[in-house]
């Protein structure tokens, strides 16, 4: 495999889907992106392995989706890692990339660095957000935090709240590739049944909790071929996943090659926060000149910072705020 061809695959998501078998997918493979998102804070490993696999789940849920605008992802929970949020901004123009943003809240002092990172979360949501952009309202999805890993909890939310059966088979960590510094690198695969009829799901779940799992809403043929190729997601490894040295579409023909799989267009992926000065002040306009006085610092200006990307705004005080009310 070329350099060339590596690259070409890397930060890209592959959409596809299994002729034989009605279902649908996406592999997404990220490395610069991801790396970006990362070095913009210095977080402790197990944050950061949350943060890949909120990123990675956010790349392959966005690009399956009908997007005109901004797709979410959050991850809230009691434990010491209290959020975990992701942005995925469909492209401006065809042929155009999309963006991805992710950023962590965590209490330092109580993270058990020797842990599961996700056993740091403790009971809490995951919330599946869509905005579709001016004159529409933004649709919600939660699902608790349950059944051992983020992606199981992304696949209980498509079957609780879209009873579409989903799986995810993700990987990721630090990559020590020969020629390159020490960096994070990232991939999974998303397989969806394609509703035919609308499946009716059962009553009580087999999850955690009596919680949906994509097993109990298919039957008949559908579930075999569901089931079929489950068992072949299943043999999938790691370092197939996260490459570099073998690209998407050998993967597929490697896993799937009897399902008949059909590529589509790849999407590309890159790093990119929609933070800037205007929305700074936008932000601010709701506050009273008293409220801008406490937040002005020493040095006599009001300073914000995005958690996304790390930008730092030093505004004027008396330019933000409105005018006319001291309350």
């Amino acid at each position: 495999m070329t350099t060339g061809t590596q690259i070409a695959w890397d930060d890209s998501v592959l959409p596809f889907q299994l002729d034989a078998s009605g279902i649908r997918g996406r592999i997404a493979r990220l490395d610069g992106v991801l790396d970006q998102v990362l070095k913009q804070h210095a977080y402790p490993s197990v944050i950061e392995a949350l943060v890949a696999e909120t990123a990675l789940l956010t790349a392959l849920i966005g690009q399956a989706i009908k997007l005109r605008w901004k797709l979410s992802l959050q991850v809230r929970g009691k434990g010491p890692a209290r959020l975990i949020a992701t942005d995925y901004y469909s492209p401006s123009e065809e042929g155009g990339p999309a963006r991805i943003r992710a950023y962590a809240s965590y209490d330092a002092d109580r993270l058990d660095p020797n842990a599961s990172p996700f056993s740091q979360i403790g009971e809490g949501y995951f919330a599946v957000m869509i905005d579709q952009g001016e004159g529409t309202l933004p649709y919600q999805g939660f699902t608790p935090i349950a059944g051992g890993s983020l992606s199981a909890c992304a696949e209980t939310y498509f079957a609780q709240s879209e009873q579409i059966p989903t799986r995810f088979a993700l990987a990721y960590g630090e990559s020590a590739e020969p020629g390159r510094p020490l960096h994070w690198r990232a991939g999974g695969i998303m397989l969806q049944h394609m509703p035919a009829t609308g499946g009716v799901a059962a009553e009580q779940g087999s999850g955690e909790g009596g919680l949906l799992t994509h097993a109990d809403i298919l039957g008949g043929a559908e579930s075999e071929d569901w089931n079929r190729a489950n068992h072949l997601l299943d043999t999938v490894e790691e370092m197939e996943m996260i490459g570099p040295s073998v690209p998407p579409t050998d993967l597929l023909v490697r896993l799937f090659h009897e399902e008949g799989p059909r590529v589509f267009d790849a999407q590309p992926v890159r790093f990119g926060c929609t933070c800037s000065e205007d929305k700074v002040r936008s932000t601010m306009s709701i506050y009273s000149q008293k409220d801008i006085a406490r937040m002005t610092t020493d040095a006599g200006v009001v300073t914000a910072d995005c958690q996304f990307c790390g930008a730092h705004y030093e505004l004027d005080p008396k330019t933000l705020g409105f005018e006319g009310k001291n309350g």
